[in-house]
């Protein structure tokens, strides 16, 4: 019986020790935690609980002071904002908050930040990335494919729905995005997205809390751990982030901090989706609002980043997962949506923080003016705006890669418009940063997009590779996936890998499981993409084209360590290109040496090539 009171009085003890830690009162910390020397001084602490809002913060923590603190319009949030200093040490700090004669102690962790060696590189024109979507492609922890309290489980019978990728199945097949030549990976957001499950949110796009991984795809923990898998082989992370929604299951949805959190989808509906509104001189009032105050879709309630609580806590989200986790770039869904002025604040705040780091804004928009309108050091713009992004998705030349083997050649038409496309980039004010792609997630495969033609597919992913830019990969395309797999509205291009699923009858990340056309393609590219790793003029040469004739187009690479060729012949019967057009530039060399075939050509001669066929020398 002594024994039994002894363990009772323990486990009482014990309890009240935790709830010391962790008080009732309190339901949610953002952050979990933060980091002494941090680049940034400033911490924003988002407390909520029941009538938190009544109370006041202090701390006697050295090194630290609270300097504001605000309740808002529910009474169960509280914003405190501490000044960290450098002389502040890692440890567990205090913090007290009171309340008439009521008060809740707790602690709150500072970390030591870890060696930034290996962490935040940024990515740049030598990388190329692959994009896939964790819950598409491999299935390596078959235990949350069902997690209990959550409102979707996996279900392997419905395109539709969430299938089961998760980040065990990334890690077990890195050897095979690797073998590939990529450098990095951009994955679809990983946030927890707890949505209903005819919403269909595997896609990552609705979250539902901004601070934690989706446990159908592991943990924080395993995020982590994936980062850093992939940076120790010399590989990048690429995060998707969005800041312009979150989906209507978030947590603040039951208690918004402020009445102007979200915008009221009663007064402003959907978004007009048309982006170029953003940088429209002679745009209306009524549009503009239409596009930065309207939800994307029903189920993604808009974010309002004019309100500063929400703007500091959106840009402290970042600054914590490139902190936590080491990833090297973010890609910003939805670039153009949000209050501009806000996006430009957060691309500042962050680079200025991780000088390294690279960001890459989705600017999906009909023209070159109105997509290089969002790049840093924008010339010609009347209103001044500067955005501080470095990178934009080149939609532009994935419109025209698109049309440019899906028409016969003419003046303006097939292969032209990949001169025309290239031609304008005296607009951008760094069009090498720009991130080229072929398809990717929202678009259909572009296999399937140029009528399953695998000559013209080969030649596209030539010029993917050797033009300027940063290359993105989605993922299938090394198996020149079209729609066939599965299909369903956007889910006939987001198809399942096979092999990723104990229950595939093939494996398609083995050369056993691939079909013979499927290894064929898959040798092609990955041939061409590890050359690319080491061909430094794809990475910084000049870029120097010449107008395309009789359906053929050549352009040079020209760096100081290499110079390579590319022509391309889009006709159904072999060419003879003329030598002494290219003289300027073929004077200087004798051979060419095909990249891919090992075969030499003599360069002071006419220049024979096969119909449909793209062809990469090196000069020498």
């Amino acid at each position: 019986m002594k024994k039994l009171l002894s363990l009772t009085f323990t486990l009482f003890l014990l309890t009240t020790t935790l709830k010391a830690q962790l008080p009732d009162q309190i339901q949610v910390i953002d952050p979990p935690f933060w980091w002494t020397e941090m680049p940034v001084t400033e911490l924003q602490l988002q407390l909520y609980g029941d009538d938190l809002g009544l109370y006041r913060a202090s701390t006697d923590y050295p090194g630290v002071k609270i300097t504001k603190q605000y309740a808002v319009d529910s009474p169960n949030y509280l914003f405190i904002y501490f000044d960290i200093s450098d002389e502040a040490q890692a440890g567990k700090m205090e913090i007290v908050l009171t309340h008439h004669n009521k008060e809740i102690v707790f602690d709150y962790e500072l970390k030591t930040r870890e060696s930034t060696e290996g962490r935040n590189q940024g990515f740049d024109p030598s990388d190329v990335i692959y994009l896939m979507m964790p819950d598409r492609f491999a299935n390596g922890d078959l235990s949350n494919d069902s997690i209990e309290g959550m409102l979707e489980s996996a279900d392997r019978s419905d395109p539709q729905r969430r299938q089961g990728g998760d980040i065990q199945g990334v890690i077990d097949n890195l050897d095979y995005i690797q073998n590939l030549g990529m450098t990095a990976i951009w994955f679809t957001p990983m946030f927890e997205n707890d949505m209903s499950p005819e919403y269909g949110a595997y896609h990552g796009y609705a979250a539902t809390d901004l601070y934690k991984v989706d446990r159908r795809y592991g943990t924080n923990e395993l995020y982590k751990e994936l980062v850093s898998k992939v940076q120790d082989r010399g590989m990048k992370v690429i995060m998707d982030m969005i800041h312009n929604h979150i989906g209507d299951k978030h947590w603040w949805m039951k208690d918004l901090p402020t009445n102007d959190w979200v915008f009221d989808y009663q007064e402003v509906g959907q978004t007009n989706h048309r982006g170029v509104v953003a940088s429209d001189p002679y745009a209306s009032n009524y549009d503009s609002t239409k596009l930065t105050d309207g939800w994307f879709v029903p189920e993604m309630p808009d974010l309002n980043q004019d309100n500063d609580l929400l703007a500091d806590y959106l840009i402290q989200n970042t600054l914590w997962w490139i902190e936590y986790s080491g990833i090297d770039g973010i890609r910003m869904d939805t670039y153009v949506y949000p209050d501009k002025d806000y996006m430009a604040r957060w691309a500042k705040e962050v680079l200025a923080a991780y000088p390294n780091f690279n960001i890459v804004g989705e600017a999906w928009v009909e023209n070159v003016p109105a997509e290089a309108f969002w790049q840093f050091d924008q010339e010609g713009v009347d209103d001044g705006y500067q955005s501080h992004l470095p990178s934009l998705t080149d939609f532009q030349f994935a419109f025209a890669i698109r049309e440019a083997f899906n028409e016969d050649f003419g003046w303006e038409t097939g292969l032209s418009k990949l001169y025309y496309m290239l031609s304008q980039d005296f607009l951008y004010s760094d069009p090498m940063g720009n991130v080229i792609f072929l398809d990717n997630h929202d678009m259909s495969r572009y296999f399937e997009h140029i009528g399953k033609d695998e000559d013209h597919f080969k030649m596209a992913y030539a010029f993917l590779m050797t033009t300027r830019g940063i290359p993105q990969v989605y993922y299938g395309t090394e198996l020149m996936m079209a729609h066939e797999n599965r299909g369903g509205d956007d889910e006939a291009w987001r198809q399942t890998m096979p092999g990723g699923w104990p229950d595939d009858d093939r494996n398609v990340f083995t050369e056993e499981g691939r079909t013979d056309k499927e290894n064929e393609i898959h040798d092609y590219i990955t041939k061409l993409t590890q050359w690319r790793k080491d061909a430094i003029a794809t990475h910084e040469g000049e870029l120097v084209h010449f107008i395309p004739e009789n359906n053929t187009y050549v352009y040079f690479r020209v760096h100081d360590e290499q110079t390579i060729m590319v022509a391309m012949n889009a006709n159904e019967n072999a060419v003879s290109l003329d030598r002494d057009r290219f003289a300027e530039i073929l004077d200087e060399f004798e051979l060419g040496l095909n990249v891919m075939s090992g075969n030499e050509i003599n360069l002071s001669e006419d220049i024979g090539i096969e119909g449909n066929t793209a062809l990469i020398w090196e000069l020498e």
